[in-house]
């Protein structure tokens, strides 16, 4: 049996957790540069916003129904995601993972009312920490999904699946005959795994219903839609078809990219940028225990503004593979000055480490004109992780990356930011009587 653990509107419940005043309220969290609506309110949901829906669209609303907008907290997001995740972890034995608001909790050998363990599970999160979530068990990690589905809709829309299945929904626990009536009220487009263009497919071919999709055989989808689709068909059927992935593979890529609040047009300011972003991409190389062998940089203006287009980008070969900071800042930079041309307003920059490897190959070699050997590099990084991990992200930093007291001239643009409660010192909330 699997477990799915969801956290309900993840980015409006979080802010919501420090200001109480918006609960009740039509709230959405805004993308960056404050540009579209990514996380909303059941009262937003209930206004008509789309996800995706850009602000300047709905921008109206704040007079005529008190919505809310709030620019995206990264960094809280993180720090509520990463005590949700310790607290679900209590449901089982093992779990994934598998995004910022959500994982999967494996219950195999879990003894006694599976359903009556998440209840306690889901209260402790929301006494604990503030977060609401729904919480879906079933025997195959595409059915519990689908249970947290009807978990969230049962609580939202009352009266649209039967209302003991909300907040907790255990389709183990269900009849045969309940939960086929469950997956015949259930949209086919519901189902993890079936994107818009085949659940349209699908609609055509008159499979509206979950129900209509598991009826059919495993030939018929793999002959009409390829074995991915039949891997989720026989998931619906009871049939375990996808592992929990405990222990993810270290990522074959690792980018870090930001498109800018305003134009930017001196080299010396992109040079900031792209060294604070190849500094973030080296500590994340560094982090899943792996080398970089090569390193691409680019810069771009903006599709949507007029004026002369630039769009440049250079693969930058390293020596020999690192992950050390100082050694990817200067390839990134190297690269940049390769690529600037002055006269253009960028409107956003990045970089992407290529050609990973595990740590495990570098071997000691004689590194003419460099001062450290590879056991003293590997300290020192260790050592600026470390303390960046106690004192926040950019406390020790590369000199290029420009003064970490005053606002980056290429920050995004978060008009609506609320403070980081929970991870600086400065800005933790007070309680008054």
């Amino acid at each position: 049996m699997y477990a799915h653990v969801d956290g309900n509107n993840f980015y409006v419940s979080a802010e919501n957790v420090f200001r109480p005043s918006l609960k009740g309220r039509p709230v959405v969290v805004l993308s960056n540069n404050d540009g579209c609506c990514i996380s909303r309110s059941n009262e937003a949901k209930a206004l008509g916003i789309k996800m995706g829906e850009p602000w300047f669209k709905v921008r109206h609303l704040e007079e005529s129904a008190g919505l809310v907008g709030l620019s995206a907290n990264f960094v809280l997001y993180g720090d509520m995601s990463d005590r949700m995740m310790s607290l679900a972890a209590g449901l089982g034995p093992t779990q994934e993972v598998y995004s910022i608001d959500e994982s999967f909790i494996g219950l195999h050998g879990v003894r006694g009312d599976l359903t009556r363990r998440a209840h306690a599970i889901r209260s402790r999160i929301l006494r604990w920490i503030g977060i609401p979530c729904g919480i879906g068990i079933a025997p195959t990690k595409t059915l519990s999904k689908l249970a947290n589905h009807v978990a969230k809709t049962a609580e939202r829309k009352p009266g649209s699946y039967p209302d003991d299945l909300a907040q907790v929904c255990n389709f183990g626990a269900l009849p045969a005959s309940d939960l086929d009536t469950i997956l015949a009220t259930t949209e086919v487009g519901e189902v993890w795994g079936i994107g818009r263009r085949i659940g349209a497919q699908l609609q055509a071919d008159g499979v509206k219903t979950v129900l209509d999709f598991v009826r059919l055989t495993p030939a018929t989808v793999r002959g009409r839609w390829g074995v991915v689709l039949e891997r989720t068909l026989r998931e619906l059927q009871g049939q375990p078809c996808i592992q929990l992935d405990d222990c993810p593979s270290p990522k074959k890529e690792i980018a870090c990219t930001r498109s800018f609040g305003r134009p930017i047009t001196k080299l010396e300011v992109l040079e900031e940028a792209v060294s604070e972003f190849a500094s973030r991409a080296a500590e994340k190389l560094r982090k899943q225990g792996s080398l970089a062998g090569q390193i691409l940089v680019f810069a771009h203006t903006s599709p949507h503004r007029p004026g002369p287009r630039f769009s440049r980008s250079l693969v930058v070969p390293l020596r020999r593979p690192t992950a050390d900071t100082r050694n990817l800042v200067h390839a990134a930079v190297m690269g940049l000055k390769a690529i600037y041309e002055p006269g253009f307003d960028l409107m956003k920059a990045g970089v992407m480490l290529l050609d990973l490897m595990s740590s495990d190959v570098e071997q000691g070699e004689l590194y003419l004109g460099e001062p450290f050997e590879i056991s003293d590099r590997s300290k020192l990084m260790s050592a600026m992780d470390t303390l960046n991990g106690r004192f926040g992200k950019g406390a020790v930093h590369i000199a290029s990356a420009g003064n970490s007291i005053k606002p980056k001239q290429w920050g995004m643009r978060q008009e609506r930011k609320t403070p980081s409660y929970t991870t600086s010192w400065d800005q933790i909330a007070i309680a008054r009587a």
